[in-house]
């Protein structure tokens, strides 16, 4: 009942009321980055959801465009921005995902989506991860978020699938803020983003 009823109505719930008292922060966020991203401020992107259907995910543009000599883009490191480096660390960039959930895409607590084109890598126990809405925050994040190897990764969110409950939800929202309050995990060693999953 909780996962079928009452989490959806919590998740649009929360969004609604998240976005109105985010609303001025959202604004502010949104200009800088207009400043630094030649007018781009956000960050589209096709991902996975619920049993694998795709929808596209809205999240604060933290890195530029710039490219090489021969049109290739620069590393991470080199393209996150100073203002997208503290949007990321606060994790502010997350906040337009509110609408994501607002649609039904996503939940506030659950599974990170990821990105497609590492969908025909998954085993079948990796693949479990879609049986519930992706979210903005999940069991992996507040366990180590960047820091932990895809093994560990895919081993909490397929626990949190299997033990998803009112309480574990609240547990681990209160442990997100935690997180980002200290900057606990945003990014994996020596890496400005985590390393790529190759399926291995």
């Amino acid at each position: 009942m909780y996962l079928n009823n009452i989490k959806p109505f919590l998740d649009f719930l929360s969004s609604i009321i998240g976005v109105i008292l985010l609303f001025p922060l959202f604004i502010v966020v949104t200009v800088l980055l207009c400043f630094v991203n030649n007018g781009k401020p956000f960050f589209f992107q096709l991902r996975p959801g619920k049993n694998g259907k795709i929808f596209k995910i809205v999240k604060f543009k933290t890195m530029n465009d710039k490219r090489d000599s021969k049109g290739a883009l620069l590393p991470d490191s080199e393209r996150l921005t100073k203002i997208g480096n503290y949007v990321r660390k606060t994790s502010l960039d997350e906040i337009p995902q509110l609408l994501n959930v607002i649609k039904g895409e996503m939940s506030i607590i659950g599974p990170r989506p990821l990105l497609t084109n590492y969908l025909h890598l998954y085993n079948d126990f990796q693949n479990r991860r879609h049986e519930v809405k992706p979210g903005i925050t999940g069991w992996a994040q507040v366990n180590g978020r960047n820091a932990i190897s895809w093994d560990k990764k895919f081993e909490y969110d397929v626990w949190y699938v299997e033990n998803i409950s009112f309480t574990l939800d609240i547990q681990i929202l209160y442990r997100s803020i935690s997180k980002v309050l200290s900057s606990e995990g945003i990014n994996a060693v020596d890496s400005a983003t985590i390393e790529p999953f190759d399926g291995e």
